[in-house]
């Protein structure tokens, strides 16, 4: 049993350089995160996959991939992150009163339904100790909310132009889809241009929204004047109505299908037409964060599935 233990034991520089490469994606980043040197993060990391005795990361070279950790380094993420909380728990024993473990975080309806429940109920697992309150705004609402609320810890949103008061972190981008009612003409022509739309009545979102935003700001820049007959704040929504027969609609979608499946309607990308929509994290310029919510962004930032990634 001895052995065992020994051959088991870990070091938080070692779990920390894996957590940081999952977030980096290169060594070279991590070396600049860390400040060591490339071959000291290799020897880290090697260390620790003799001891767990499973490959963490991909060594190959060539072009950088959007994902550097192996099945198993994906399956070994939360439990490091986990691993790190501990740690930092631990040398708070002495240093004063716990800090809050509920954690407030106010998201678009958009990325709560997509992203945010699923990466919560696996962060609840990860770490049982904290809880995250959910609450959903629009992206507006979001930043004025971490502007003027001092209780809501970070936000999650697709921000059009942030306030020079708020950093971004980026998590993932998803490029625009058309969504038709199935068996529309638009399906069947080879390539679709925004001219082909400026007569049918379009489904966006509302007023304001980043999201409507990027759509009218494509159709402006080519000098066209869009037909919009509706606009709502859920993409939910938008794609019952094209199913009703009600117009056509522009959406970002997942490439997980979520948010489409299932629907008598017809999907086709238009690729460079409008400019993707980048969503992250908000939070208030020069704020330190406390353990429980740094715990939850290190957990987000590499858990987002690297399809969506740009």
């Amino acid at each position: 049993m001895r052995a065992v233990a020994a051959q088991l034991s870990l070091t938080t520089d070692q779990v920390a350089a894996f957590v940081e490469l999952a977030r980096q994606g290169s060594l070279r980043g991590v070396a600049d995160v860390l400040h060591i040197t490339e071959q000291g993060i290799r020897n880290r990391l090697l260390v620790l996959e003799a001891r767990l005795g499973v490959q963490l990361y991909r060594k190959s070279r060539g072009p950088r991939r959007s994902q550097p950790l192996t099945e198993q380094g994906q399956r070994f993420l939360p439990h490091a992150l986990a691993f790190l909380d501990r740690a930092r728990q631990l040398g708070e024993v002495f240093a004063g009163p716990m800090e809050p473990h509920e954690i407030h975080v106010a998201a678009t309806q958009y990325l709560i339904l997509y992203v945010l429940i699923d990466a919560v109920r696996r962060f609840h697992k990860a770490f049982p100790n904290i809880r995250v309150r959910l609450s959903n705004h629009t992206e507006q609402e979001i930043e004025a909310a971490l502007l003027q609320d001092p209780e809501l810890a970070l936000g999650v949103a697709a921000p059009y132009e942030s306030s020079p008061e708020l950093e971004y972190q980026h998590l993932f981008s998803m490029d625009w889809s058309l969504v038709t009612p199935s068996r529309h003409p638009l399906l069947r022509k080879p390539n679709v241009a925004l001219s082909d739309l400026i007569d049918l009545p379009l489904i966006l979102f509302e007023r304001g929204s980043t999201g409507r935003q990027h759509v009218i700001d494509a159709f402006h820049g080519q000098g066209l004047s869009p037909r919009v007959d509706m606009e709502t704040t859920n993409t939910e929504i938008i794609v019952r109505m094209v199913a009703a027969g009600l117009g056509v609609s522009i959406v970002p979608l997942m490439p997980s299908g979520a948010v489409t499946r299932g629907r008598r309607i017809g999907v086709r990308s238009l690729g460079s037409l409008i400019r993707p929509i980048h969503s992250g994290i908000l939070l208030r310029r020069g704020e330190r964060l406390s353990s429980a919510s740094q715990a939850f962004v290190d957990f987000l930032l590499p858990s987002i599935p690297s399809s969506g990634k740009k």
